[in-house]
């Protein structure tokens, strides 16, 4: 093992892209794509043919992203502790990402040799990128003494505490790395997290831990109609929207210069009592977010976006928005300013083991420090009044590098020397 200041052997540069283009495309090809795909998502006629820059100077496509309505998570155990591997990992990756978040495939689907094994799959051919994005996470073992790469470590990266909300499984909670590829069209989301997964496992350099498919988006960006879900109340009405906003919440802006533009990834699975809720009464479903179910507005307004009072009180001199409403705890104005940004959807995978149905919110967040989602958890989790309807079954935390610049790839900058 090496020790915290030991250094990582690098891989040479034509090494790596040598590497990505054997996968079916060089990161070069892929960067000249993407500038001709900088072209704002309202200005495309055609929704498949949406897309999204891979590589750029800023953060990574696929946070302030306006959300997809599809949603394929992944998240992955590192096999070994050689870094060499991780960063052909990462390098094969971006040249893959940047390929097919241009709507084209990573090789031929049909090889020209009769024994050659395909890597690019097919099922996505003609599709289109579908608003494509692929976020990549790092996770607390990446940067460990074992894979020489602590001193690198992002300043705020650590163990989530335990949380009063928690039941979390460990079959589908933590990993190493993780993919959040969103789209407008499920399969190509899919098929984006399956060229992903084969890669890693060509490479030999990390399994898949667990995986979560997600419809329907439960948030919204700037622009965009509130969505509901599953509860049936709009989701994300006061979410982050704004570049200042983002600035302050979100980009993390301490640690080395290269992690400026890089924030922090929580992904929670919120299983929802499906049943049980449904036979809950509509008033008091309104109590427990303290909202209205139809227009979404708060008990003490009219309309969705008008501001809570959450000094408003009824004719009993009770609080309007009840005390432990889920709208109440979550605010900013009762958090010290504490604000993330949402980008959850929504899933279902059928029926439980006791028959019932097993629905819930696949939520993410992002936040320039992991303790503003667990100061807000740790208040939600002790008191909200929806505690009583959902489970939180699922967790990780990931650090999301800044994107690659054309020419290199994700995290190039850890195999940088010291």
């Amino acid at each position: 093992m090496r020790g915290q200041d030991d250094k990582p052997a690098g891989l040479s540069r034509r090494g790596l892209f040598l590497g990505a283009a054997a996968l079916g495309g060089t990161i070069a090809t892929a960067g000249q794509a993407a500038e001709t795909g900088k072209v704002a998502p309202d200005a495309m006629p055609d929704p498949d043919q949406r897309r999204y820059a891979f590589y750029g100077t800023g953060p990574q496509a696929g946070i302030a992203t306006p959300p997809q309505q599809h949603l394929m998570a992944m998240a992955f155990d590192l096999t070994g502790s050689d870094p060499r591997a991780l960063q052909v990992l990462l390098a094969r990756w971006s040249a893959s990402i940047g390929l097919m978040m241009e709507g084209q495939p990573v090789g031929p689907a049909e090889p020209d040799r009769e024994t050659a094994t395909a890597l690019e799959t097919g099922e996505a051919l003609g599709l289109g990128p579908a608003g494509l994005t692929v976020t990549v996470g790092l996770g607390l073992r990446v940067f460990s003494k074992e894979m020489g790469l602590a001193a690198k470590a992002p300043p705020h990266l650590r163990p989530l505490a335990d949380l009063p909300s928690d039941a979390l499984r460990p079959e589908i909670s933590g990993g190493d790395l993780s993919l959040q590829a969103c789209a407008d069209d499920p399969q190509v989301a899919y098929h984006a997290v399956r060229i992903l997964a084969r890669i890693a496992k060509r490479t030999g350099a990390a399994t898949v831990r667990w995986t979560q498919l997600g419809f329907g988006r439960a948030s919204a960006g700037a622009g965009q109609e509130t969505p509901r879900n599953l509860f049936g109340y709009r989701d994300g009405t006061r979410n982050i929207t704004t570049p200042e906003q983002l600035a302050q919440h979100v980009w993390a802006n301490d640690g080395p210069d290269w992690q400026h533009g890089g924030t922090y990834q929580v992904m929670r699975r919120i299983e929802m009592h499906i049943e049980n809720w449904d036979n809950a009464q509509v008033s008091h479903q309104n109590d427990v977010f303290g909202r209205h179910k139809l227009t979404g507005a708060p008990l003490t307004g009219t309309d969705e976006f008008d501001t809570p009072d959450f000094k408003a009180k009824n004719a009993q001199g009770e609080p309007v928005i009840p005390t432990h409403a889920h709208i109440r705890l979550s605010a900013h104005e009762t958090n010290d300013g504490i604000r993330i940004l949402r980008r959850g959807y929504n899933f279902t995978g059928g029926l439980n083991a006791v028959g019932r149905l097993d629905a819930g919110l696949f939520f993410i967040s992002y936040q320039n420090d992991p303790a503003h989602f667990e100061a807000l958890q740790r208040r939600l989790g002790a008191s909200d009044l929806l505690n009583e309807y959902i489970s939180h079954t699922g967790s990780g935390l990931f650090w999301v590098p800044p994107a690659a610049p054309k020419g290199s790839y994700i995290g190039a900058p850890l195999f940088a020397a010291v």
